[in-house]
C-alpha cells in the first residue's frame, strides 16, 4: 500500500478539524448547523458561512486524491454540503407566501426569517419579534448556490424548485430600494428596531443577482427550463446605490467591517478598483485592533458597559461604547483571503501571523476560533484613556462557526491546496478587470409612412415600423407584460415577476421569443405612463441620458441597440414637418457622438449579428406558461391607456397564441374617442369664467349636493387649491385662500330637489369653450361619482368618467397645454414610473427629502425608501388637497434624480430637499424675473413645459444668474398661459467693493429722492433708483434666500458644529436647542447627526434668515480650534445675529443713511441691506458677525489680543 503523501496528511489533519468543530453542529435530519451547543437556531448567512470549509476541503481532497478513500472522503464532505443548501431551501420554501408578498410590499412583517430550527426547519421567533428582513443573507444564499451549482454540486432537483429560486431572485433584485436590518440584525447601532438601507445588503443582491443570471440551475444535465433569468437594469440600479454610499455602511455607520464581504471575498460587487481600496483603508484606520476588528464605531454588543437586561440603547449611552468596542477575529480572515486573491504575500504573511496570536488551542490541540474579545470590567477606564493599550478576554461562542470556517478556507488557499478558480468557478474575483469601449447602436423608426416621408424631404431615409418585418418592433410595456410570465407557479401559488418598469438596458437587447425577433422601444418615448415624452425637448434631452447610461453600464455581449421610434406627437402643431429639436438630433446621431456617447445610426437588420440577444425560453409553447391563463389575473397594467404599433401585427389567420396576447394587451390600452369638440360659439353663458376658483366651484357642489358627498371628501371643497384657476398663488401666502364673492357665482345645473344634476352636467361638455373647463366639469363627476361611473355621453354606453379623462389628457398633450396636462393626471392619480427608484437615487447619496409645503405636520419627510405605493399616497397627502402640486412634485423628484446621477457636483452639503420650498422657490424667481404677480408666476410655473420646468431647477440648483422671457404663443391656441423661455445670463464681473453692500449704498443715497425698492417686493415697476444697482442690486438676498431654501451649508459644516457642541452646553436657534448631549450618541461623520443638526435650523421658516445663522454658527466654529476647554453655557445664536445687525445699523447712520436703507423685516427685525450684504470684505457680514461673537463671547476668549484674527 502506498504511503500517505505530505499532503495528504495535512489534508487529514484539516478533515479532522472540520469535523470536530463544525461538522459536529450539523443536524443528521435536516442537514442544518445550530449555532452551538446551547443553541439550537440555525441561522441563514451564519450556516452558509459555515459550510464553506466543508466545500473548499472537498474539492481540496478530490484534487489531491492519493487513494480511493480520498475520493469517498471528498464526495461525502460535498454531500454534506449539498445536505445544508437544501435544508435551507426546505426552510425558504416552508415560507413561500411570504416571498410571494413581500414582491410587492417590501415591508419588514412580510420577509422571509433570518435564523430557523436547525431540527425542524420551522421558524422560531415571530414576524415581529426579530429583526428578520436581512437581503444579504438571502443574496448570499442565492450566490454560494449560483457558485456551487457552477462547481458541479448538484442542489435544485425539480422545477418547482427552480421557480421558487426565480422568485427569490425577485426577492432581491429591490434591495437598493429596501431599508433593511442588515448583517448584524439590528438596522440602525441605537438598536432599537429601525431599518436602513445597508451598503452591504445592496452589494451582496448585486453580486447575487450578476452570479445567477442565465445559470441552469441544474448544472450540465439541464435544459432551457431550469436557466434563471435576471434583468440587467435592477443589477446596475443595485451598483449605482452601492457606489453612491461607499465607504459609508448606512445612515447611522460611517463605515462597517462587514463591508470586507462587499469588496473583496465572496462577493466582488464594487467594480472600481479607487473605491475598493478606499473602504479597505477605512476600514484598517477606524476600525483595526490589537485582536481584530470592530464591526462599526460605538458598537456595544458584548462591551462591560451593555445592559444585557435590555435589547435596546439609549441614544446618549453610545458614547459610553467608544474606544472600548469587541475586536472580532473573523474580519483578519476575509483580509488573509483577499490577500491571497490579491497575491499579495506580505498581507498573507501579516494576517496569518496575527490570527495564529489569537487562535485558542484547546486540550487535544484543536485549534478554535473565538467570536470576539472584549475588555475586562475592571479595566474600562484604562482603556478609554489609552485605547489599544489593554490585553482583551476571549467571549462569546468557542469557537465561532464563521470565523472558524473562514479560518480553515482561508489555510486551505493559502497553502496551495484550493485554487482561485475553485472557490470562484464564477470568476466574479474580476470584476475589477479594464472596461471596453461601447457604441451604442441606434436606429430611428417612422411610426408611419407619412412620417418616413416626411424624414426623406429632410434628406434621412428610415424604415418604417412595418418595413422592419420579419423583425417585430413592440413598446417596452409589452416587454414588462412578457415578464409578468417569469417564476409563474400554480403549486406554490407564485404568480411571477411584478409588474415593474423595464429600464433602458432590458430594452437594448434584442428577444427571440418563440422563433422571431423582437425589439422593443425604451419606456422614456412611451407616452401613457407620464406626460413627459410629450414634450420634444424633453425627449431629446432623456435619449441623452440614456445614451450615456448605456455607455457607462453596458456589460454584456454585444453592442446595446436603441430603437428611437418618430412618432405624430413629434411633429410641429400643424403635423406638416418634424419638429425643429428632433430633427437636429436626428443629424447628430448621424455625426457619430451624442451627448458623449458613441453612436452608430443604421437599419434594424443590419445590426441583428452585433447586438446582444436573449432567449425568452420561458415563453416557449412547451413551457408551463400560459399566456391566456385566467382573464382575471390582471395581465394589462393599470396605467396602460392607449395603442401599439398596429403596422407591426400579423394578419388574424396566421396568429399564434403569442400574437392574439400581444394584440389583446395593445386593444386594451387603444383609443376611442367620444368627448365633443370644445365649442367656440356656445349660444348660453359659459358654465365656468376664468375667475372662478376651483375652490368655488367644489364649495357650491358641497352646498347642493348636501349630504351626499361622501366623507373623504368632505375636506376638499375648502381646501382645493387649482393651477389652472387663479388661486394658487405660491409666492406672496402660501397658506391663505381669500374668499371671493359669491355674485358671480357659478351656473351649474340643479335638479327639483335643488342637487346637482349629473346628467345635464354631461350635456355641458359640449358648450364648453376651452378645454379646461371640459376638465372643471369631468373633475367634478369625479369626485361625485368616481372613475368608473357611465357618463352615457351621446346615448353610449360604457363611457366612463375615467375614459373621457384620458382622452383629454390626450388632447391636451396634443396642444402642449402644459397645466392642463398636469391637472389632469392629478385627477387620474398618475404616477411616475421609476419614482420610488428616483427617491432612492436620492437617499443613497445621503439625501433626504421632504415632501409639502413647511412647516411641519404638513411636510413630510422621507428617509428610507418607500413602495411605490406608499410614495405616491404620501405625496398626495402632503399636498393637501392641491393634485397639480403632487404631480409637479413627482416630476421635479424625477429631475433631482437625473441630476443627482450626471451631475452630483450640484448638491454638494445639501442633505435635506425640500420639494415644497423648491417648488415654491421657483414661483418666486419667476415672479421676480417676469416682474409680476404671485397669482401670475404660480400659474406661469404649471404651465412650464417639462424641458424649462428642469432647467429652471437646474439654475436653481447652481445658482446661476438666469432670465426669463415671454414668447407670444400662436392665436389660436386654447391656452391662456403665458408661454416663457428660460436663458442664462452672461457673469459681468464685478469688483470686491462693489460686491459688499456699503458702496452700492453710497451711490444710491448719491441720487437725490430715489427710494430703492426693498429688494423682498415684486413690485412690477421698479423705482428709478434702480439703475444705478445694475443686476446686481437683490443678489446676494436672492443667493440666500436660495442656499436657505435648497438646505445649503458650507462645506465641513456639520462636523465643525460637532466640535463646537463640544465646548459649550448647546446652542439655540430661533428657540429650539442643539444641546451638546448629541455629541455622545453620534459621531461627527454619521449622517444621523448631520440630519439631527439640519432639523433645528429648519425650524426657521424664512430661508435668507435661515442662511444668516448658518454664517453666525460658521464664524462661531473657527473658536473650536482655539485652546479653549468651554465657550459657556447655551450660545443664542439668533441674539449674535441680531447684534450683528445692529453694528451694521449703527454704521449706516455714521454714513448718514435714512429712510427706506434702514428698513427692516418685519418677521425678523433684520435689515434688508445686511440680507443683501456680501460675506466677505470689509463691510461683509462675515466682518459684522465676527464683531458680535467677540462682543457675546467676551467672558470666555483668551486675553491675547490675536487668537481670533
Amino acid at each position: 500500500m502506498r504511503s500517505r503523501s505530505n499532503s495528504g496528511v495535512r489534508l487529514d489533519g484539516y478533515a479532522r478539524l472540520v469535523q470536530r468543530t463544525i461538522l459536529c453542529h450539523q443536524n443528521p435530519v435536516t442537514g442544518l448547523l445550530s449555532a452551538g451547543k446551547d443553541h439550537k437556531d440555525a441561522w441563514v448567512r451564519d450556516n452558509i458561512y459555515s459550510i464553506l470549509a466543508v466545500w473548499g476541503l472537498g474539492m481540496a481532497y478530490r484534487k489531491n486524491a492519493d487513494r480511493d478513500e480520498d475520493k469517498a472522503k471528498a464526495y461525502e464532505l460535498e454531500q454534506n454540503v449539498v445536505k445544508l443548501m437544501r435544508g435551507l431551501l426546505q426552510c425558504m420554501m416552508r415560507q413561500v407566501d411570504k416571498v410571494e408578498k413581500f414582491k410587492c410590499t417590501q415591508s419588514t412583517k412580510d420577509c422571509l426569517h433570518a435564523k430557523y430550527n436547525s431540527a425542524t426547519c420551522a421558524t422560531v421567533v415571530g414576524d415581529d419579534q426579530w429583526g428578520h428582513l436581512q437581503v444579504d443573507a438571502t443574496s448570499l444564499y442565492l450566490l454560494f448556490l449560483a457558485q456551487m451549482t457552477a462547481s458541479g454540486l448538484r442542489i435544485i432537483f425539480t422545477l418547482d424548485e427552480v421557480a421558487f429560486i426565480q422568485n427569490l431572485v425577485f426577492y432581491i433584485e429591490a434591495a437598493y430600494k429596501v431599508a433593511d436590518y442588515g448583517i448584524w440584525e439590528r438596522g440602525d447601532k441605537t438598536n432599537q428596531g429601525i431599518p436602513e438601507l445597508n451598503a452591504s445588503s445592496v452589494g451582496m443582491a448585486k453580486a447575487a443577482l450578476e452570479a445567477i443570471d442565465e445559470l441552469d440551475l441544474f448544472g450540465a444535465h439541464g435544459g432551457h427550463k431550469s436557466v434563471i433569468h435576471v434583468l440587467p437594469d435592477e443589477v446596475e440600479h443595485c451598483q449605482s446605490i452601492l457606489y453612491s454610499m461607499l465607504p459609508r455602511a448606512s445612515t447611522s455607520k460611517e463605515i462597517d467591517a462587514g463591508l470586507l464581504s462587499i469588496i473583496s471575498y465572496p462577493a466582488f460587487a464594487v467594480e472600481d478598483l479607487n473605491l475598493v481600496n478606499v473602504t479597505k483603508s477605512e476600514i484598517i484606520s477606524k476600525l483595526q485592533g490589537r485582536y481584530g476588528c470592530c464591526r462599526f464605531l460605538r458598537d456595544g454588543y458584548k462591551t462591560p458597559r451593555e445592559d444585557p437586561s435590555r435589547l435596546h440603547y439609549d441614544p446618549a449611552e453610545l458614547k459610553l461604547f467608544e474606544n472600548i468596542e469587541c475586536e472580532w477575529p473573523v474580519f483578519w480572515t476575509y483580509f488573509l483571503i483577499d490577500g491571497v486573491f490579491n497575491e499579495d504575500k506580505i498581507q498573507v504573511q501579516e494576517y496569518r501571523e496575527a490570527l495564529e496570536g489569537i487562535l485558542i488551542r484547546d486540550k487535544n490541540g484543536i485549534v478554535l476560533m473565538p467570536e470576539l474579545y472584549a475588555v475586562p470590567p475592571e479595566k474600562v477606564d484604562e482603556e478609554y484613556e489609552n485605547p489599544h493599550s489593554v490585553d482583551r478576554v476571549p467571549v462569546g461562542k468557542l469557537p465561532h462557526l464563521w470565523g472558524q470556517s473562514l479560518y480553515i478556507l482561508s489555510c486551505l488557499l493559502a497553502e496551495g491546496f484550493l485554487a482561485l478558480g475553485e472557490i470562484d468557478p464564477l470568476n466574479r474575483r474580476f470584476s475589477t478587470g479594464l472596461k471596453r469601449d461601447v457604441v451604442v447602436q441606434v436606429t430611428v423608426l417612422a411610426e408611419s409612412n407619412q412620417i418616413k416621408t416626411l424624414l426623406q424631404d429632410h434628406g434621412i431615409n428610415v424604415e418604417s415600423i412595418a418595413d422592419t418585418h420579419p423583425l417585430r418592433v413592440q413598446p417596452a410595456r409589452i416587454l414588462s407584460n412578457l415578464y409578468t410570465m417569469l417564476g409563474r407557479n400554480k403549486n406554490m401559488k407564485l404568480s411571477g415577476r411584478p409588474h415593474r418598469h423595464i429600464g433602458v438596458l432590458g430594452t437594448s437587447k434584442l428577444y427571440d421569443i418563440r422563433n422571431q425577433i423582437f425589439a422593443f422601444t425604451p419606456q422614456f418615448t412611451d407616452q401613457h405612463h407620464f406626460y413627459l415624452a410629450l414634450d420634444n425637448q424633453m425627449i431629446v434631452e432623456m435619449l441623452k441620458t440614456e445614451l450615456a447610461y448605456l455607455t457607462s453600464c453596458w456589460r454584456m455581449t454585444g453592442r446595446p441597440t436603441l430603437m428611437f421610434p418618430i412618432t405624430h406627437t413629434m411633429l410641429v402643431e400643424d403635423g406638416t414637418d418634424i419638429h425643429p429639436a428632433v430633427l437636429a438630433t436626428i443629424r447628430k446621431l448621424e455625426d457619430g457622438y451624442f451627448g458623449g456617447a458613441r453612436v452608430k445610426i443604421g437599419k434594424l437588420s443590419e445590426f441583428l449579428t452585433t447586438s446582444s440577444h436573449t432567449y425568452l425560453s420561458f415563453l416557449d409553447p412547451d413551457c408551463d406558461v400560459k399566456l391566456f391563463d385566467d382573464p382575471s389575473e390582471g395581465r394589462n397594467s393599470p396605467d396602460s391607456e392607449y395603442g401599439g404599433y398596429p403596422a407591426d401585427f400579423c394578419e388574424k389567420e396566421s396568429q399564434d397564441e403569442l400574437d392574439q396576447y400581444i394584440n389583446e394587451v395593445l386593444q386594451s390600452t387603444a383609443l376611442k374617442s367620444y368627448l365633443p369638440p370644445t365649442s367656440k360659439t356656445a349660444s348660453q353663458p359659459s358654465v365656468f369664467s376664468a375667475d372662478h376658483s376651483t375652490k368655488e366651484i367644489l364649495s357650491i357642489m358641497a352646498k347642493t349636493k348636501g349630504l351626499e358627498v361622501p366623507a373623504v371628501s368632505m375636506s376638499l371643497p375648502t381646501k382645493v387649491l387649482n393651477t389652472h384657476r387663479k388661486s394658487l398663488n405660491l409666492v406672496d401666502n402660501p397658506h391663505l385662500f381669500e374668499a371671493k364673492d359669491s355674485e358671480n357665482a357659478l351656473h351649474l345645473p340643479k335638479d327639483a330637489e335643488g342637487d346637482l344634476d349629473c346628467r345635464r352636467l354631461v350635456e355641458q361638455l359640449k358648450e364648453c369653450p376651452t378645454l379646461h373647463d371640459q376638465a372643471d366639469i369631468l373633475y367634478i363627476l369625479h369626485i361625485l361619482k368616481g372613475a368608473d361611473w357611465d357618463t352615457e355621453l351621446d346615448g353610449q354606453y360604457g363611457v366612463t368618467v375615467h375614459c373621457l379623462l384620458n382622452e383629454l389628457y390626450r388632447k391636451a398633450g396634443l396642444n402642449q397645454e402644459w397645466g392642463l396636462i398636469r391637472y389632469i393626471s392629478g385627477i387620474l392619480k398618475k404616477r411616475v414610473e421609476v419614482l420610488a427608484e428616483a427617491c432612492t437615487d436620492l437617499l443613497s447619496h445621503h439625501k433626504q427629502l421632504t415632501v409639502g409645503l413647511p412647516p411641519e405636520p404638513r411636510e413630510k419627510i422621507i428617509t428610507t425608501p418607500l413602495p411605490p405605493e406608499e410614495l405616491t399616497d404620501l405625496i398626495y397627502e402632503a399636498s393637501g388637497q392641491d393634485i397639480s402640486i403632487a404631480v409637479l412634485t413627482q416630476e421635479i423628484i424625477m429631475y433631482l434624480a437625473m441630476y443627482v446621477r450626471s451631475q452630483p457636483s450640484l448638491f454638494v452639503e445639501m442633505l435635506r430637499l425640500r420639494i415644497g420650498l423648491i417648488i415654491q422657490v421657483m414661483a418666486t424667481e419667476l415672479a421676480r424675473s417676469l416682474k409680476c404677480s404671485g397669482e401670475e408666476a404660480s400659474e406661469s410655473l404649471m404651465n412650464l413645459s417639462p424641458f424649462d420646468m428642469k432647467n429652471l431647477l437646474h439654475h436653481i440648483l447652481s445658482g446661476k444668474e438666469f432670465g426669463v422671457e415671454r414668447s407670444l404663443r400662436p392665436v389660436d391656441s386654447s391656452s391662456s398661459s403665458p408661454a416663457i423661455s428660460i436663458h442664462e445670463m452672461g457673469h459681468s464681473g464685478a469688483t470686491k467693493t462693489e460686491r459688499s453692500g456699503i458702496t452700492k449704498l453710497k451711490s444710491e443715497m448719491k441720487q437725490k429722492g430715489s427710494t430703492p425698492s426693498s429688494p423682498t417686493s415684486t413690485s412690477p415697476t421698479g423705482s428709478s433708483g434702480d439703475t444705478s444697482w445694475g443686476d446686481r442690486k437683490g443678489q446676494w438676498l436672492r443667493r440666500r434666500r436660495l442656499d436657505g431654501a435648497i438646505n445649503r451649508v458650507p462645506v465641513g459644516f456639520y462636523e465643525k458644529v460637532w466640535k463646537i457642541l463640544q465646548k459649550c452646553h448647546g446652542l439655540s436657534i430661533d428657540g429650539y436647542v442643539l444641546p451638546s448631549s448629541t455629541t455622545r450618541e453620534m459621531t461627527p461623520c454619521e449622517i444621523k447627526f448631520a440630519v439631527h443638526v439640519e432639523s433645528v435650523l429648519n425650524h426657521v421658516p424664512q430661508p435668507e434668515y435661515r442662511q444668516l445663522l448658518v454664517e453666525a454658527i460658521l464664524v462661531l466654529t473657527f473658536l473650536s480650534d482655539i485652546e479653549v476647554n468651554s465657550i459657556g453655557g447655551i450660545i443664542h445664536v439668533d441674539r449674535i445675529v441680531h447684534m450683528a445687525n445692529d453694528l451694521f445699523l449703527q454704521e449706516l447712520k455714521a454714513f448718514g443713511a435714512t429712510g427706506s436703507i434702514l428698513e427692516k423685516d418685519v418677521a425678523t427685525g433684520i435689515c434688508h441691506f445686511f440680507y443683501d450684504s456680501a460675506p466677505s470684505g470689509a463691510y461683509g457680514t462675515m466682518t459684522y458677525l465676527t464683531k458680535a461673537i467677540i462682543i457675546y463671547l467676551h467672558d470666555f476668549l483668551p486675553s491675547t489680543g490675536c487668537a481670533v484674527q
